[in-house]
């Protein structure tokens, strides 16, 4: 089974600080919504080299859902991604953010990356105790810079060295 690279975008693609200046600035209208985004144009490319390099698949687990592939994968060059459905309306069982349900039950016991800036303890407790999930690894973002090359490094070692990038 390929592994899962799964992908926020508010705190992890988009910071929430001041951006450095390799960030492009957009207006993103969702309905009658207007957003201010910031994205690095080098992350999709990055993202991209981890995919390969891992042989894992790129998905998205964003409250933006199939907006991250109309507004966000265009303009850091990323394909149209599969997208993990999201309902904000579950609440949490053990103290987990309300994401990390429908996480567990898209991944299906397939290994995954998950970068987010919102996943804690509780969400690993809720994955390994509650959902059985042993093959994972949950990459913190501090939402002030967002993705970095560590984060990166972080996950290609993990999926090089459990073996999860040998694919199937």
């Amino acid at each position: 089974m390929k592994p899962l690279l799964l992908l926020d975008v508010d705190g992890v693609l988009n910071p929430m600080a001041r951006p450095t200046p390799d960030f492009r600035r957009y207006r993103c209208t969702i309905g009658t919504n207007v957003y201010t985004v910031h994205l690095n144009p080098r992350h999709g490319r990055r993202l991209l080299d981890l995919a390969l390099a891992t042989r894992s698949e790129l998905v998205w687990a964003t409250t933006w859902e199939q907006h991250a592939n109309d507004w966000i994968a265009p303009r850091i060059g990323l394909p149209s991604l599969p997208v993990i459905p999201m309902s904000p309306d579950v609440p949490s069982e053990h103290g987990e953010m309300f994401k990390t349900r429908h996480v567990a039950e898209y991944t299906g016991g397939r290994p995954f990356v998950w970068f987010d800036d919102q996943v804690w303890a509780e969400d690993e407790e809720y994955l390994r105790v509650h959902q059985g999930l042993d093959d994972f690894l949950l990459i913190h973002v501090d939402p002030r810079h967002g993705l970095t090359s560590r984060h990166l490094g972080m996950a290609h070692e993990w999926l090089t060295l459990t073996g999860f990038s040998q694919g199937s």
